[in-house]
């Protein structure tokens, strides 16, 4: 690691919103209209904020990931119109022109981040574009044809870093990245997410905590339908933090998936843009007081395309550069104009709160548990042994 910056880089391009699936949940609007937004409030303006075009990760970078014959197979199946295989050519993944250079274009941006703040060029780095978290070594999946935060995750290994720590909030389990370090010590997984038992990609048990050698390296809870701010929060603080100062991890980085949100068409946790902001908060935090600052964030799922993901990820972007946004602060009318140009079917936010409350109750081990703390108790025994540490000891 070198000296480093105080500032943040913001990855972007109007380029990389060519990693577009057609006709699809994943739709490249919500990365325009999340940097129209934060652009328009001003939060890309602000001091210290360096906006970086990213290059293509070559294959060598992602040939630390992925199979060489599943980049070839990504490469050709655009001109094939026979092509199967390899988890392309789904309603999931359709093939898409150009697949395999708007992938790596994501992957880059991501392997750009990463690398600024790790040789001390920033103290914080964002790509809203990337997050594709399921992709697998040989198999496009979940939307994710590169899985861009493992990539970079490699380059960090590469790069010296001894313990790395990726923390998923996206409501899907991180499956991708959890195979990709399973059996590496030096990478502690994340993920907290809506139960496998009732979502994609079915994975993401508590018992799943890492494989022999790396045991402990892998967390993972799993919350029921319904959870909502206080309950995802509770469960957030009684095990995340308590984890990352035992791992002591040199460098975060965080997928910030926005369809936890209770408008998300395609999953069922409840909480609202308040409670994933107070979620950036809490990651902000945890970097400044364990990896000196060292924070890496990319966007994920989130397919209320207008009406929640914009907002969410302009408030991540704030408090990546620096001030938080005022909850109660007004969408901006030229913004609004964009938005409803854009999709006119959809209803265009005014503000940038959903009016929640975002407090919560500190886990307890004592009484008559509800679902979310029965998830939180398993997680702890499954995964707190591991680390050294008490499961049903509230103070740790």
């Amino acid at each position: 690691m070198s000296a480093m910056s105080d500032g943040t880089v913001v990855v972007w391009d109007q380029s990389l919103l060519a990693y577009d699936l057609g006709d699809h949940p994943l739709d490249p609007v919500r990365v325009e209209l999340t940097i129209a937004l934060a652009r328009s409030l001003g939060v890309l303006d602000r001091p210290g904020v360096r906006l970086v075009a990213p290059t293509p990760a070559d294959d060598t970078a992602l040939a630390r990931v992925h199979r060489p014959d599943y980049l070839d197979a990504v490469r050709a199946a655009p001109n094939d119109p026979l092509f199967s295989g390899y988890g392309l050519g789904t309603p999931d993944n359709p093939i898409f022109d150009g697949m395999h250079e708007s992938s790596a274009l994501v992957a880059g941006a991501t392997l750009a981040a990463a690398e600024a703040v790790w040789r001390g060029e920033a103290r914080r780095a964002v790509n809203v574009a990337g997050g594709l978290h399921h992709a697998m070594p040989s198999r496009a999946a979940g939307f994710c044809v590169y899985n861009d935060p493992a990539v970079a995750i490699a380059r960090l290994l590469d790069l010296g870093a001894e313990r790395v720590a990726y923390v998923d909030v996206d409501v899907h389990h991180g499956d991708g990245v959890q195979q990709i370090f399973y059996d590496d010590p030096r990478v502690l997984t994340i993920s907290l997410h809506e139960t496998p038992l009732a979502l994609f990609p079915g994975t993401g048990f508590p018992d799943e905590t890492g494989a022999p050698g790396a045991e402990g390296s892998a967390v993972n809870l799993a919350l029921p339908p319904g959870t909502g701010d206080a309950g995802w929060l509770r469960a957030f603080h009684a095990t995340v933090p308590t984890l990352l100062r035992a791992f002591r991890p040199e460098i975060l980085v965080t997928q910030c998936g926005a369809d936890s949100h209770r408008l998300d068409p395609l999953a069922d946790l409840r909480l609202t843009v308040d409670g994933q902001r107070a979620s950036y908060l809490a990651l902000r935090a945890l970097a400044d007081e364990l990896c000196d600052g060292r924070w890496v964030a990319t966007g994920g799922g989130g397919y209320a395309l207008v009406e929640v993901v914009p907002r969410a990820w302009t408030h991540l972007l704030a408090v990546a550069t620096g001030e938080p946004v005022d909850p109660a602060a007004l969408t901006p009318p030229d913004w609004r104009a964009l938005a409803r140009d854009r999709r006119p079917d959809r209803e265009v936010p005014l503000r940038m709160t959903d009016d929640a409350d975002v407090s919560y109750e500190p886990w307890q081990p004592t009484g008559e548990p509800d679902a979310v703390d029965r998830e939180i108790l398993a997680t702890r025994r499954a995964v707190f042994p591991l680390h050294g540490l008490d499961p049903l000891d509230p103070a740790v």
